[in-house]
């Protein structure tokens, strides 16, 4: 297939960074600054708890699932119209959800808002694979997404309470209405289109994106270094708070320090990933797993909870997150030049069953008062990864 150049993008890395995070961490915060609220919400609503939790769930199962639409639709009409048409629906449904007392109503502005967010992931990520697959500062920009992301889920809550307490649960929509608004008003004179142009402009195939062995092996690491953190949002309030006996506020201050050793570790990514490759990267990564696992294992075999047991091992964690998540996506996607956003979608889907379904499996299966989850999921992912990556260096010596 013949490519013509792609549009050159204009950005130096920090005003790229700046353009596109804000469309990365407002999809995350449309859910945790909401969770706060949702004792008061079926009485705002005048509908039971079950449905409220469905605003969750949906929000969730749109976001992974509709960017098998909107990855195969970038690819044909482009990144930029996928982004700001995301981005519109994203900050319309936001307004809307502030102004609706109706439940039905407020679930389907809440699965319009999910489809937004994912309209925005798919654009963001398929521009960054269109700009840096072969330059280094993809590198920078996956690894402080992967370490700003880490504290939405710390920081969104008290962030929504705070605005809840002072302005009611509507002004939480609101503030990501205008937040959404604001990011668009940015983007639309600054982001310019990357997708590749063709002379064949044929119909994105998930077949060969789903045989291929290389994108499965970078996908399942990348499902490793983010489901590792996803374990640990979902089991340390449970370890920290009722077994540890920390106050809230200890609570919050200790599972920050964890996102503060990502972006730390993202500074310094870079020149290691360079000096590694993505291979070695992602194989030191792993290895960064199983470390912290071990530690969470004794921590747990011969010492109470505690900051040192729990949250220490989850630095080394943090650190074999950041290697990893930096360069997963070039490794999954580096196939697939004239169609990233199909690649990207299935790559953020099978990123999203993997720990939505195995993550979760391993919190209810195992006591979610303990550290055995998060070591659990830690050193089962990690060793599927690293024994992928044998693979596929044996196949590619085979073929060599």
């Amino acid at each position: 297939m013949s490519f013509r150049k792609a549009p050159t993008w204009g950005c130096s890395l920090p005003a790229a960074l700046l353009l596109m995070a804000p469309f990365d961490l407002l999809a995350s915060l449309a859910m945790d600054i909401y969770l706060p609220v949702l004792p008061a919400m079926p009485g705002a609503l005048d509908t039971s708890a079950t449905t409220i939790q469905l605003t969750l769930s949906l929000y969730m199962v749109v976001l992974g699932l509709g960017q098998i639409v909107f990855g195969p639709l970038s690819d044909r009409v482009g990144r930029r119209p996928v982004l700001l048409g995301g981005v519109l629906l994203f900050t319309a449904a936001s307004f809307l959800l502030a102004s609706t007392s109706f439940a039905p109503a407020f679930l389907a502005f809440r699965v319009a808002q999910a489809a937004g967010a994912s309209a925005m992931l798919v654009a963001t990520f398929a521009t960054v694979r269109d700009v840096y697959a072969d330059r280094p500062g993809g590198v920078t920009i996956y690894g402080l997404f992967g370490s700003m992301l880490a504290f939405v889920p710390a920081l969104g809550p008290i962030a929504g309470a705070i605005i809840a307490s002072r302005f009611g649960w509507r002004a939480i929509f609101v503030t990501l209405g205008l937040l959404g608004l604001a990011a668009m008003l940015n983007a639309w004179p600054k982001w310019h289109e990357t997708r590749p142009s063709t002379l064949d402009q044929a119909r994105p195939a998930l077949g060969p994106i789903l045989r291929d062995p290389a994108f499965w092996t970078y996908s399942v690491a990348f499902s490793a270094a983010m489901g590792a953190f996803f374990v640990f949002f979902s089991t340390a309030p449970r370890v920290l708070i009722d077994r540890a006996g920390f106050s809230r506020l200890d609570f919050s201050l200790a599972f920050a320090t964890a996102a503060l050793v990502m972006i730390v570790a993202a500074r310094f990514a870079r020149r290691f990933v360079v000096r590694w490759g993505i291979v070695g990267s992602v194989a030191r990564g792993m290895a960064m797993l199983l470390l912290g696992a071990a530690l969470l294992i004794f921590g747990e075999a011969f010492a109470a909870p505690s900051f040192v047991t729990f949250v220490v091992p989850m630095w080394i964690v943090a650190v074999g997150i950041v290697l990893a998540s930096s360069v997963t996506a070039n490794g999954a996607l580096a196939a697939f030049g004239d169609t990233a956003g199909t690649a990207v979608a299935l790559y953020f889907c099978v990123q999203s069953l993997i720990v939505s379904s195995i993550g979760t499996l391993f919190v209810v299966m195992l006591d979610a008062e303990t550290a055995w989850p998060l070591a659990g999921y830690c050193s089962l992912l990690a060793v599927v990864t690293l024994c992928a990556l044998r693979l596929q260096a044996k196949r590619r010596s085979a073929t060599a």
